[in-house]
């Protein structure tokens, strides 16, 4: 899953959003959204949806399947 936790980064990052931010807008939690980002916790199917969703990027492209 680091493909993820890189994507999901650089994602947030390019939308200038902290992670905070980020968490406000997709009501998940910031420390969550921090060990995704230190590739600490696999995500759940739902917070990928929520994520996808949120950035409009498919779950093969946010997973590292596609680029």
């Amino acid at each position: 899953m680091n493909k993820f936790a890189e994507r999901l980064k650089e994602l947030r990052l390019e939308k200038g959003l902290t992670q905070d931010q980020l968490a406000e807008k997709t009501k998940l939690n910031q420390a969550t959204i921090s060990a995704y980002e230190r590739n600490k916790i696999t995500p759940t199917i739902d917070a990928i949806i929520i994520l996808c969703t949120f950035f409009k990027v498919s779950a093969d492209y946010l997973i590292g399947l596609e680029d």
